[in-house]
């Protein structure tokens, strides 16, 4: 396998990248949609709602641990040529790709309040915690394997986004100081001087 020359982004930051602004639509979705009180009624939008974060969180979790564990069982070691890209550049490519996605899924949030009351604003939120959750759990397998674990650009998809994807054959891996990106896909803290 070729090792120079490719753009690199954290598998962690990937995934992470769409937590924050699934949760904040589906909190604003959610508050908003809470003021109708719709055909069923507030409480049980909101009961359904909370039933319906529980769920999204945790089959967002779970959904797919096994190809990610499998990729990153056969991770060979970043070339001295690859680019790392930065947290910052990986997060506005998936907010680029996805934001007409995000818009109509925080219109039907907000169109479905309607019928039952914050329960799609719920979901989305769900959703976005699935994926915070994934990436803390991506984060304990890199401090674990002492290893950060990149994907090659060109292979996520077209959306900056699935990078366990069916095009993705390999995972790389660099040591727990490389880029700019904490294990699990945070911003790195720095230490302050005394």
């Amino acid at each position: 396998m070729a090792r120079g020359g490719q753009g690199l982004a954290r598998v962690a930051v990937v995934v992470r990248a769409g937590a924050a602004p699934l949760w904040w639509c589906g909190v604003f979705a959610a508050g908003i949609g809470v003021l109708p009180s719709g055909f069923t009624g507030r409480r049980i939008g909101v009961m359904a709602g909370a039933a319906l974060f529980i769920v999204a969180a945790a089959v967002v979790a779970w959904y797919g641990r096994r190809r990610y564990t499998a990729l990153a069982g056969g991770a060979a070691r970043a070339g001295k040529h690859d680019v790392l890209q930065d947290r910052a550049v990986t997060g506005r490519t998936w907010r680029r790709g996805h934001r007409w996605w995000l818009l109509l899924a925080f219109a039907a949030a907000l169109g479905s309040s309607f019928a039952v009351p914050a329960a799609a604003g719920m979901l989305l939120a769900g959703l976005g915690t699935g994926l915070r959750l994934k990436a803390a759990w991506l984060g304990r397998r890199e401090r674990a394997a002492d290893a950060l674990l990149w994907v090659r650009v060109d292979w996520l998809d077209r959306y900056g986004g699935r990078p366990a994807g069916k095009a993705v054959k390999a995972y790389r891996s660099t040591g727990i100081a490389a880029g700019d990106a904490a294990p699990g896909g945070a911003r790195r803290r720095t230490e302050m001087a005394v």
